[in-house]
């Protein structure tokens, strides 16, 4: 599951160090889910992602 937890327009809230507002599809993941996903870690930080509904 894919859970958005900042405001792509206003930015995150203090509970999320008040990062700034992001571009458009952008995901973030944590280094668990990365190695989870298979990710090697030299492409970790920038990954192009094809999304589908199937």
């Amino acid at each position: 599951m894919v859970v958005d937890e900042c405001d792509s327009t206003e930015g995150c809230d203090a509970d999320h160090d008040y990062q700034p507002p992001c571009s458009n599809n952008i995901v973030d993941a944590s280094k668990a889910v990365l190695k989870a996903l298979g990710v090697s870690e030299d492409n970790w930080g920038g990954l192009d992602i094809t999304w589908s509904d199937t």
